[in-house]
């Protein structure tokens, strides 16, 4: 079945209620950007989070070289704010405390992203090579806390991102393909046991404007992931929560997934090495086999652990391309795997 596009229009949609008092405290609008530099081992994640119900925001850049970046200032350069105003609206223009321009050339097409700050600075523009694919919830729990009234949603797309970057005094040329995607007044509940989920991966993946594919959801249990042990899941139930590939022009919605781990961090214990099988609307079958780059911690959330990264992929006919992927958990996972791999342990014998 093909997918919704979302209406451009829907770029610059950051509704504020007339009573922010009235607004569950856990609704947010988001936008977030990407780009990559694969021979330098590089990514960038640059974030707005809107919190209408104080009203305030929160976001920032975050750039990482490299697989151990494991705190969150082993970052090439992070700038991130807790706590910032609204952010100024111009007309398409949003401009946040921290330095960061987004234009909308043409919302639902094209997009400019400025960032100036004496450590870093880029130049990127922006230019969609899928539609703009409508969505409803990709995170566990929105479902259920969402008020229909407020008409929540999102959108997902692929960009071809072009421009230049500066990094401690370093020169870079930016040519990828990159994900963008927003939300807007979804109930994320960040309460301490509001939402029992495995751990989860959003991994999109485009090789160009014939092929682009997406899935949010955990490793599929006939693989015998390691968070059986603290999150028994259904193995009839589906391991994406949601999905969608466009492939030869068409846009659909998948009806399995299949992600497998096959090696992972020593210390943060992230995938490196993945495979992904897809089956669409249509049967159509995609797989993609992925190797990281680059890993980094990234303080999006602040009540459970949430990753970046850089994969190399490629599918079955050869074709290589580079993207995200994000992975995120909760702390009864990371646990659960400190004391599988020795790490609890080791830190034990540290001495005091």
């Amino acid at each position: 079945m093909p997918l919704v596009e979302q209406a451009p229009h829907t770029d610059l949609w950051l509704p504020m209620p007339s009573d922010p008092a009235s607004v569950d405290p856990h609704t947010i609008h988001t936008h977030y950007f990407s780009f990559s530099i694969p021979e330098a081992e590089l990514g960038g994640f640059i974030y707005v989070r809107y919190q209408p119900a104080f009203p305030l925001s929160q976001g920032g850049v975050c750039i990482f070289r490299g697989l151990d970046n494991i705190e969150l200032v082993d970052a090439a350069h992070l700038n991130w704010q807790n706590t910032m105003r609204w952010p100024q609206i111009d007309g398409t223009v949003i401009t946040t405390a921290y330095g960061l321009r987004i234009e909308f050339v043409e919302p639902g097409r094209i997009v400019r992203l400025r960032y100036d700050n004496p450590d870093a600075s880029f130049d990127l523009l922006q230019t969609a090579i899928t539609p703009l694919v409508a969505r409803a919830h990709v995170m566990p729990g929105e479902a259920e806390n969402a008020n229909p009234a407020s008409q929540p949603g999102g959108s997902e797309q692929f960009m071809h991102c072009t421009g230049s970057l500066t990094l401690g005094g370093e020169e870079f040329v930016i040519d990828c393909l990159a994900p963008r995607d927003r939300s807007w007044n979804q109930v994320r509940t960040e309460r301490r046991g509001a939402v029992e989920m495995p751990p989860i991966a959003w991994s999109p993946i485009a090789f160009g404007p014939d092929l682009a594919f997406n899935q949010i959801g955990w490793e599929a249990v006939d693989t015998n992931p390691p968070f059986l042990e603290v999150y028994p899941v259904d193995p009839s139930r589906p391991s994406h929560v949601y999905g969608w590939v466009h492939a030869d022009g068409r846009t659909n919605g998948l009806t399995r997934v299949c992600r497998e781990v096959h090696e992972r961090h020593p210390i943060s214990h992230l995938a490196t090495r993945q495979t992904i099988e897809a089956c669409d609307d249509e049967g159509r079958v995609f797989r993609f086999h992925g190797r990281a780059i680059a890993l980094a911690a990234v303080p999006a959330w602040p009540n459970l652990s949430f990753h970046d990264s850089v994969f190399r992929w490629e599918d079955d006919t050869g074709r290589v391309t580079h993207a995200t992927c994000q992975e995120v958990w909760f702390d009864k996972y990371q646990h659960h795997m400190n004391a599988a791999s020795g790490r609890t342990a080791a830190l034990g014998r540290i001495e005091r």
